[in-house]
């Protein structure tokens, strides 16, 4: 990431950039720099291993670095369906569709989201991440477990 006088020029579709960026090369730390030091992330539909927001750019940092060691998607393409401006010029609403494959069996994926990210002097400083959880739950083979672990009232 660049330092902060350089970032500060970054509008909210070059930050967009930037983090779809760090999603397909599963960089936390290219990630967790484009936030600003107290940024929130937040997760509003159940996303099966994710908490429901990550608070600071450290959590975003420690949270993504966890989520992504221990995922074997290999996400290879992000597609932007539309990119929509605001009435507020922080704040660019993206719907996408990521795609890519499941590194342990070879299977392909591919699960819509949505995200509202609202920049502020060139750094994230909140993201509503609209992911299709369950989606990458079965992706990853995993809804068994995400199933039982509902029913067990986790």
């Amino acid at each position: 990431m660049p330092d902060d006088t350089t970032s500060a020029n970054l509008g909210p579709r070059e930050v967009l950039a930037r983090f779809q960026r760090a999603m397909l090369d599963k960089s936390a730390d290219d990630l967790a720099d484009l936030y600003a030091v107290d940024a929130v992330h937040e997760f509003p539909f159940l996303f099966p291993g994710a908490p429901e927001r990550y608070e600071g750019r450290e959590e975003v940092r420690t949270g993504y670095r966890a989520l992504w060691g221990a995922s074997p998607a290999q996400p290879r393409e992000i597609r932007e369906v539309a990119v929509h401006g605001s009435t507020d010029p922080e704040v660019i609403v993206v719907e996408q569709v990521v795609s890519g494959t499941v590194t342990t069996t070879g299977r392909p994926f591919e699960f819509p989201g949505l995200l509202v990210i609202r920049v502020r002097d060139g750094r994230i400083a909140h993201v509503r991440d609209y992911m299709d959880g369950l989606g990458v739950a079965h992706a990853m083979n995993r809804l068994t477990a995400v199933a039982g672990s509902l029913s067990n009232g986790g």
